[in-house]
């Protein structure tokens, strides 16, 4: 019996002796197999958990001042571009509207009647140019008269001279001259009226064209005042800018906004892509067109396909409202990060899970 029990002591110390040492050397194993394969990961890969998503974002603007008077749209509906959303009353730009319309009409009849002004000074510029054609047209033929009566008075006063003519025909030869010569003066005078008409004639025209021309000038003041008119009343209707869906609506019927003041935002859910912030340490390899790993905090089993589309010229800090200034002060060297855009491959796929600010972990290879 005492035989027996030696080789079952023999037996169990042989496993105290080597189990532990399996076990250390399994664990040692399996512990480089896994560091190998985080070594060879790191070389490449590059990740970061200081990732969201970002997707184009349109706030809808009160443009005018007023009462809503409608909301068409629920909190997070989805919409389309063009769809009308609220309604501000537009009564009093209505009003305004019509005012300035009511306005341009009454310098639309000022320019017809400025222009049936400028007709009138034409036709009396041409009545009198005409009245001076004739006046200077008498006044050459008074001429005529006058010489004649002259070289008859010269003529008369020989034959007086000589005796064969009487004293009262040289009297008549003489008034004659003198007749002739006032009419020829009288003529003369309506020649210079002719022309002083015929300047204030000329005048009248250039005033009825500086008139048509000012009021031309206020008629386009005008029509623009119409077009801002139509404008605002356009803007009492507001319409959605993008297809998307709204957030949370900051607005309510009887409510009154302000120009500028935001009512909603419409995210457009189409078209997504990740910012992901990566330490200056991890760019060395980064390349545009490299594959990414994309994982979504929300959807934990979910993994979405992306490239690098492009990397920062700046850094986050950079771009801060309030920048570092290493030159001041203390310094103490950080590690920058450096925002880079992903785009997502077939976003279609992922459309109904996507949302904008989600958090996710991007893993971009960076070696084969």
């Amino acid at each position: 019996m005492a035989t027996d029990t030696y080789p079952q002591v023999e037996e169990k110390s042989a496993v105290k002796t080597y189990l532990p040492r399996i076990i250390i050397a399994a664990v040692l194993i399996i512990g480089g197999y896994f560091g190998y394969k985080a070594y060879r990961h790191s070389q490449q890969f590059e990740s970061t958990d200081n990732a969201q998503i970002e997707g184009n974002t349109a706030p809808v603007l009160a443009r005018v001042a007023g009462y809503v008077q409608a909301v068409n749209v629920s909190d997070y509906a989805t919409v389309t571009k063009g769809q009308p959303l609220v309604t501000i009353d537009p009564q009093e730009y209505d009003v305004a509207l019509a005012q300035v319309q009511a306005d341009y009409q009454q310098s639309l009849a000022d320019l017809a009647t400025a222009r049936a002004d400028l007709q009138n000074a034409q036709a009396n510029a041409t009545n009198v140019a005409q009245n001076l054609r004739v006046a200077q047209s008498n006044a050459a033929v008074q001429a005529v008269r006058r010489d004649k009566a002259q070289a008859d008075l010269k003529r008369d006063q020989n034959l007086y001279q000589a005796q064969s003519l009487t004293q009262k025909q040289l009297e008549d030869s003489r008034n004659t001259v003198d007749v002739q010569s006032k009419q020829y003066q009288a003529n003369e005078a309506q020649v210079g009226l002719a022309r002083t008409s015929q300047g204030i004639a000329s005048a009248g025209i250039a005033r009825a064209q500086a008139n048509i021309e000012k009021i031309q000038a206020v008629l386009k003041v005008k029509q623009a005042a119409i077009e801002a008119a139509k404008l605002k009343v356009s803007y009492a209707r507001l319409t959605a800018p993008i297809s998307g869906k709204i957030g949370r609506k900051n607005v309510i019927v009887g409510q009154y906004v302000q120009p500028g003041q935001t009512l909603f935002t419409i995210v457009d859910d189409s078209v997504f892509w990740v910012i992901a912030n990566f330490k200056e340490t991890q760019l060395e390899k980064m390349q545009v067109g490299q594959p990414v790993d994309i994982k979504v905090d929300a959807y934990p089993e979910l993994t979405v396909e992306g490239r690098v589309m492009s990397l920062a010229d700046a850094t986050g800090a950079r771009s801060a409202l309030l920048p570092p200034d290493n030159s001041s002060g203390n310094f103490v060297k950080i590690t920058q990060r450096v925002p880079v855009r992903i785009e997502i491959l077939n976003p279609e796929k992922y459309k109904s899970k996507l949302r904008a600010g989600l958090s996710v972990d991007a893993e971009v290879r960076v070696a084969n």
